[in-house]
């Protein structure tokens, strides 16, 4: 399976038939809740433009050789949901997976994922549905099969923290980083990915050894990350032989911190009492709000903050000394101070495209550019042509002392 973020019909269908011949099916992800879908335009946040998405399914339908399908989010009306999959059935949606919560329900406020949604779509539609949210453990995924109907289960999280969730198995997550690892060797990619996999996998060990957590953080090598996850291992079997008799795992675990497990994302109440809020204060005052304490204390700061304040002693994060920009009059970016049309460079180039004209605050110069081309097409045309040249020279002397005349 292959999958695209797309916004346009032609882009997609040229991308998917590049990619056709080297899987099953192509997806298109309508799913996706972050900040770069919304800014792109893409994921989620097509889920009203019906129209949009059936040319888009449409026309893959018609040119591509393999199936389209297709993966969405809930709307919060269980009616509407159920409409929005049998449009994308309609249109050539070949299989449907459904993630049980809205586009707003994520970080933080994720909560649960509704299954009644996801059944609802199953028993509406005729192509197989396969169904993503609150899945843990093995057990999830039989209980969900068995409460919406649905053909398959996806998940996520859960799957990052445990790789063997659809085993049933619980391994220890050495093992499990040792064989994710030699896999890496293998099949080389860039060691941002591994470092974000290893801190899924090591999630609740690296709560205890803050120390490996920087040393992952700031490996550069995949021979350094090998060399972390021995640490680790050596660590953990020496916790484990140091354990006492009728011990249980610390932090409300089900498991012991090296053996792999789900991680339960804290809620906005849970993040509250973390970092020291109570319930009733308005606002979470979490993380991001510390490092914008006016006070400079660099224990709230982040430590990128810190690196730069050591940097620039006097410098300030208090947002309120931020400088404040002008809106560009078309999409809300800062202008530029200088521009002729209040706009950011971006539109302010559009305009002044469309329009042949000059932006000297940009520095562009459509029209002056424009004017020289004519200037020069007009010099070329009295090299290549003297004569002609020479006798509208002739004609325009003749017109002058005719209105020169007519003038006296």
């Amino acid at each position: 399976l292959s999958q695209f973020c797309a916004n346009d019909p032609e882009v997609f269908v040229q991308a998917a038939l590049l990619a056709q011949d080297y899987c099953d099916a192509i997806d298109l992800n309508l799913g996706c809740p972050q900040m770069i879908a919304k800014r792109g335009h893409y994921g989620a946040f097509l889920q009203e433009e019906w129209d949009l998405l059936q040319r888009m399914i449409l026309l893959a339908n018609e040119k591509l050789s393999v199936p389209i399908t297709c993966k969405i989010r809930v709307f919060p009306e269980i009616a509407k949901t159920v409409k929005y999959a049998q449009m994308l059935e309609k249109a050539g949606c070949q299989l449907l997976t459904v993630h049980g919560r809205t586009k707003e329900q994520k970080g933080p406020l994720a909560g649960v994922a509704s299954w009644e949604h996801i059944q609802a779509v199953r028993k509406a539609v005729s192509i197989p549905v396969f169904a993503n949210g609150n899945i843990q453990c093995l057990s999830d995924v039989e209980e969900c099969i068995r409460k919406t109907g649905v053909h398959g289960v996806m998940s996520a999280e859960g799957n990052l923290h445990n790789p063997a969730l659809f085993e049933g198995r619980n391994p220890l997550v050495w093992e499990m980083a040792e064989e994710y690892l030699e896999i890496v060797q293998k099949y080389p990619c860039p060691l941002s990915y591994v470092r974000a996999h290893l801190f899924k996998l090591w999630h609740h060990t690296l709560q205890v050894y803050q120390q490996l957590r920087e040393e992952l953080a700031k490996v550069k090598t995949l021979e350094g990350i090998v060399d972390v996850n021995r640490e680790l291992k050596l660590r953990c079997q020496e916790e484990i032989a140091n354990q006492k008799e009728g011990e249980k795992p610390k932090e409300g675990l089900p498991f012991f911190h090296w053996i792999c497990q789900p991680y339960i994302r804290p809620g906005p109440k849970e993040r509250c009492k973390e970092n020291g809020a109570s319930g009733t204060e308005k606002g979470m005052r979490g993380k991001r709000a510390l490092e914008e304490e006016e006070d400079g204390n660099s224990e709230l700061l982040s430590k990128n903050k810190q690196k730069k304040k050591l940097r620039n002693p006097n410098k300030s994060f208090d947002p309120s000394l931020k400088p404040k920009y002008a809106k560009c009059d078309q999409c809300g970016n800062p202008k530029g101070n200088k521009c002729v049309f209040n706009m950011c460079r971006g539109c302010c180039k559009k305009r002044a495209f469309k329009e042949t004209a000059d932006c000297p605050g940009h520095g562009l110069l459509f029209k002056t550019k424009y004017e020289k081309s004519l200037s020069w097409q007009s010099s070329q045309r009295v090299i290549q042509n003297p004569e002609i040249s020479r006798r509208g020279d002739v004609d325009v002397g003749e017109t002058a002392v005719l209105k020169e005349a007519g003038d006296s």
